[in-house]
């Protein structure tokens, strides 16, 4: 999820189980520790320019749920040994609210589409619940509200009542989102049968800043299909649409590293293209059809086969840009919740 709802979450968790004569030096101290696990950026790029590195190694160590709490810990020991006092007077709530501002970091972003290596140093394919989108006001304006409410109401009791309820409604609409998707992904595994695709990989992932239109992708042996599904007017099978991917060229080199780590993170969920001889794989998860946010060069043709190269990321074409292209996104997207249609929200962009 975005930075500020990782901030909100961590704060709100954290001051609802410190002591209350210590909640705003919780609010602080949850919001620095909500953030923490996204400073593995950092240590990435020093050691590696490798855009495929940066991509997959990302949310792996730092969001292990092994290792977190072992951070936790020792996060928790410094302070009481070498601290101002607040951790000494009150160490188990002091535990419990660093424990859990930590740990609620990767679990919220097990939500998204990008996935998230809850089991790391195990090696699973990343965690991709994909019921919110990374940005979505509607789970973190609770949350940011009683944070607020916190700051300004110190150590009253409404406090307390104002953190807890932020909590309860930012998780009633996580519940809601997986609600939605599930609603989402019975009817598009009953369409997918009626097409001969009842075994294909899937993926539901709603649209940006809502859980009420959803994207449903699925692999098939020439390319994929995609189509849109609001839970709102939508019912019925689902009106997917039908796109090339050079499967035999992505076959011919699915034993070079990059693709093999690629088809790991994104679980397979990817375009293969060739430009200019070289190998072009793009993540079908996160974008609009037909520009993804994240494409790479990672071969190039030598003879009947494909040799391995230094992975290039090719510059993202946004579907929109400024505040104009995001309003008419939004317009288009409120129009696609509202009114059934086949017509997908990228082309009704123009």
């Amino acid at each position: 999820m975005d930075s500020l709802s990782q901030i909100v979450l961590g704060g709100a968790v954290a001051a609802l189980i410190a002591p209350a004569a210590h909640r705003r030096a919780a609010l602080l101290a949850g919001a620095a520790l909500g953030t923490l696990p996204d400073l593995d950026s950092l240590p990435i790029a020093l050691f590696s320019d490798n855009p495929v590195t940066l991509m997959t190694v990302h949310r792996s160590f730092s969001h292990s749920l092994f290792v977190l709490p072992l951070v936790g810990w020792l996060v928790w020991w410094l302070f009481r040994r070498f601290g101002n006092g607040r951790v000494a007077a009150s160490p188990v709530r002091w535990f419990w609210a660093i424990q859990l501002a930590l740990v609620t970091h990767p679990l919220l972003d097990a939500f998204t589409v990008y996935g998230t290596q809850l089991w790391w140093p195990l090696a699973p394919p990343p965690t991709m619940w994909s019921s919110v989108f990374i940005i979505d006001p509607l789970y973190t304006i609770w949350l940011l509200v009683a944070c607020i409410a916190a700051w300004c109401l110190r150590e009253r009791v409404a406090a307390q009542r104002a953190l807890a309820v932020g909590l309860v409604l930012s998780s009633a609409y996580l519940g809601w989102s997986l609600l939605a998707k599930s609603m989402v992904d019975r009817e598009a595994e009953r369409t997918l049968a009626s097409m001969g695709l009842g075994d294909a990989p899937y993926f539901s992932v709603p649209m940006p800043f809502n859980t009420l239109l959803w994207r449903v992708v699925a692999m098939t042996p020439s390319g994929y299909v995609e189509a849109e599904r609001s839970v709102l007017v939508d019912d019925g099978p689902l009106h997917f649409r039908g796109y090339p991917s050079n499967v035999q060229a992505l076959a011919e080199a699915r034993d070079i590293a990059t693709v093999k780590r690629l088809a790991w993170f994104n679980r397979g969920f990817m375009r293969a293209q060739v430009q200019e001889d070289r190998l072009v794989l793009s993540d079908l998860r996160m974008g609009l059809e037909p520009d993804y946010n994240f494409s790479f060069e990672v071969a190039t043709r030598r003879g009947d086969g494909w040799q391995a190269i230094a992975p290039v990321q090719q510059p993202w074409t946004a579907p929109v840009s400024g505040m104009a292209g995001v309003r008419a996104l939004m317009a288009a997207m409120w129009k696609r919740i509202r009114e059934p249609t086949r017509e997908p929200v990228r082309a009704s962009l123009g």
